[in-house]
């Protein structure tokens, strides 16, 4: 039986519940119940995702979401489906052009809007395993008083595979998103426990039988694509660990392949040199 929501971790999926003006205010009820009343958000415009460095020969960034809200504090929003072995370095390095682009001419007292960097993850960070943790908040803090030194940049990682409540055990409005962000694509109705209406627009957006027919063949490319890269990166896991081997060979291809990606490599070339599909080469591309 085919699914009757589509999954929020394929690029189209992640897009079509949180990257378009219609439906923007389910982002901020997200966005809000993440914050926990640290910041209320009415409003927010989207702005472009390609972020380009100080000059042309600079590497540029490019965003799964980006935007701004009425103070105009930045939020950088990321899904990643696997596993990166930089991805904490990437998410910094992401922080920075945010940071950079509030410079401005002439006099200038370098006050800065704050900049949230949050990324919704498909995995989780290798040194955090052993205590599952599902949310990581992290700022700059001061390691002698631990008190935090600047209140003004932070990121948030939330490792979804560690999230595992029932829907009889989901205690606030962020439970049920991140409830929602592990399950939605499992389920054949709306739970009982999510019956506020910014859920029901969810899934009522969220429902693959309301797709056009261009829609629908955009999120099987999706799918297809992210099943490809969770079932190249488990089975190479699987491997690896039988042959104790620490990294699998997909890994490797996808990393190489970045590195094709950032050097101007055409697709095909890539696909000759890493043996992945064309698909998840183009996939990549728009990540990088």
């Amino acid at each position: 039986m085919k699914d009757r929501y589509i999954n929020p971790f394929t690029g189209f999926g992640f897009k079509r519940i949180f990257g378009e003006e219609p439906n923007k205010d389910l982002l901020i009820d997200f966005l809000n119940s993440l914050l926990r009343g640290k910041e209320t958000i009415k409003d927010l415009t989207y702005s472009n995702s390609e972020h380009q460095g100080r000059l042309e020969i600079d590497r540029k960034a490019v965003f799964d979401l980006y935007c701004v809200n009425e103070k105009g504090e930045k939020f950088i929003v990321e899904i990643q489906k696997t596993k990166q072995k930089f991805f904490k370095d990437r998410s910094v390095y992401y922080s920075t052009f945010p940071i950079m682009k509030q410079a401005e001419q002439g006099e200038w007292t370098f006050e800065l809007k704050a900049v949230y960097m949050i990324a919704i993850l498909d995995f989780t960070f290798d040194d955090e395993d052993r205590d599952k943790t599902v949310v990581s908040h992290v700022q700059l803090m001061d390691t002698r008083t631990r008190r935090i030194f600047y209140d003004k940049l932070a990121f948030v990682y939330l490792q979804m595979p560690n999230f595992n409540k029932g829907e009889d055990e989901l205690e606030d409005q962020f439970d049920k998103w991140l409830y929602v962000f592990k399950n939605l694509h499992k389920l054949n109705s709306r739970p009982q426990r999510l019956q506020e209406r910014v859920f029901e627009k969810l899934f009522s957006i969220a429902e693959i039988a309301k797709f056009s027919p261009d829609e629908a063949q955009e999120y099987e490319n999706s799918l297809m694509v992210y099943r490809d890269l969770k079932n190249s990166i488990d089975t190479a896991r699987a491997e690896g660990k039988a042959e104790g081997r620490a990294e699998g060979e997909a890994e490797k291809a996808f990393n190489t392949a970045n590195v094709m990606i950032r050097n101007g490599e055409k697709d095909e070339k890539i696909v000759l040199y890493t043996g992945l599909t064309i698909e998840q080469v183009r996939e990549l591309r728009n990540r990088n």
